[in-house]
C-alpha cells in the first residue's frame, strides 16, 4: 500500500551570500518575486498538492520566515479599519491552519543532507515531500504544479522520486545529475545513476535534479551516519544513492519553467516570468521592456 504524502520539508537555513548586501538582514527566501516572497511561492506549490504540514529547517536570523506564516493582528486590524478587504482576504488565504507549520534549527551549515536530517523527529516514520525554495517551478497555465504531479505519479508506483530537468552538458558539473532508465507509470522513469556535481565530462546524462523530491523515511537513518561528501558537506545525493540500493527510485520531468532564484540572473528572470503571467502586469511590463530597448 502506498502511503500518502502529508508533510513537506523546506530547507531555509542558507545564508544567501550571493545576494549580499540585500540578505544581510533579510533571508534570501523572503526576497520577493513580483509581490510574494520566494518561500511563499514554494509553499503555494505544496498546498496545491494537498500538503497538510509544512516543516521549515531554519538557521540564525530566519525569524521573519516564521513571522510571515503567522497571523499579524496589528496588520489585520489596520487593513480592516481601512476597508482594504482584498488585501485582508489574500492574507487570510495564505495563512496556514493553526498547528500546520513547524520550525526546527540547522545549527551548522553542514549541507542539504544534514538539513533534511534535522527534520527527522517532525516528519516521523512517513514519506514526505522535499522542496528547495531556491528553485521555483512555474507550471504551464492550467497545469498542475511540480510536486502535485509528482505525488500523482508516486501514488501509482510508491518508492522515492526526484524531479529533473535538462541543463547544458557544459554545466553538469554544477548540479546533482541523474541517469534516465526505462519508463515507469505516471510519466516517471527509473533512475539509473545519481551523481553529485560530477567532474566535467563524466556525467551520466544532462538531467539535473531540480529541487523537488519525494522520500521515504528510511533516508533519515542513512543521513544520520552519512559521511561528508562534495564540498565537505553531508550530501543528500549520497544518502539517496544508499537508499536506492534498498528501494525503488524514479525520476520525473517537470513540464514547465524552472527558475533558480539562488542566482541573480535566475532571480531576475523569475520576476519577469511570474509578472508576465499576471494579467494586470503583462501588457505594461512588455511596454516597459520595449521602452528600455533590450
Amino acid at each position: 500500500m502506498v502511503r500518502r504524502i502529508r508533510k513537506a520539508v523546506f530547507p531555509v537555513a542558507g545564508l544567501g551570500t550571493r545576494f549580499l548586501p540585500a540578505t544581510k538582514a533579510i533571508p534570501k527566501e523572503m526576497l520577493t518575486v513580483v509581490d510574494r516572497p520566494v518561500i511563499q511561492h514554494v509553499v503555494d506549490e505544496a498546498r496545491e498538492a494537498g500538503i497538510e504540514h509544512f516543516v521549515f529547517v531554519t538557521g540564525r536570523n530566519k525569524q521573519v520566515i516564521e513571522d510571515h506564516f503567522d497571523k499579524s493582528f496589528e496588520l489585520d486590524t489596520t487593513l480592516a479599519a481601512r476597508s482594504k478587504t482584498a488585501a485582508l482576504d489574500e492574507l487570510k488565504r495564505d495563512l496556514p491552519a493553526a498547528g500546520a507549520t513547524s520550525f526546527t534549527r540547522q545549527q551548522e551549515p553542514l549541507g542539504l543532507g544534514h538539513a533534511v536530517w534535522c527534520a527527522r523527529d517532525i516528519v516521523g516514520d512517513e514519506p514526505f515531500a522535499l522542496l528547495l525554495p531556491d528553485m521555483l517551478h512555474l507550471a504551464k497555465p492550467g497545469a498542475k504544479g511540480c510536486i502535485a504531479a509528482m505525488i500523482e505519479a508516486y501514488n501509482e508506483t510508491g518508492g522515492n522520486f526526484v524531479a529533473g530537468y535538462e541543463v547544458p552538458d557544459s554545466e553538469t558539473h554544477q548540479y546533482g545529475i541523474i541517469g534516465k532508465g526505462k519508463p515507469a507509470a505516471g510519466g516517471a522513469y527509473e533512475i539509473g545513476e545519481m551523481v553529485e556535481k560530477p567532474p566535467k565530462g563524466t556525467a551520466p546524462s544532462n538531467v539535473a535534479i531540480s529541487g523537488r523530491y519525494i522520500l521515504q523515511p528510511e533516508i533519515f537513518r542513512i543521513l544520520e551516519t552519512q559521511e561528508r561528501g562534495a564540498g565537505g558537506e553531508i550530501q543528500l545525493t549520497d544518502g539517496m544513492l544508499k537508499l536506492k540500493s534498498q528501494q525503488p527510485f524514479f525520476g520525473f520531468t517537470f513540464d514547465g519553467e524552472i527558475h533558480d532564484t539562488g542566482t541573480k540572473l535566475g532571480f531576475l528572470t523569475a520576476n519577469l516570468a511570474y509578472a508576465l503571467r499576471r494579467e494586470e502586469l503583462s501588457g505594461p511590463l512588455r511596454q516597459e521592456i520595449a521602452r528600455l530597448k533590450v
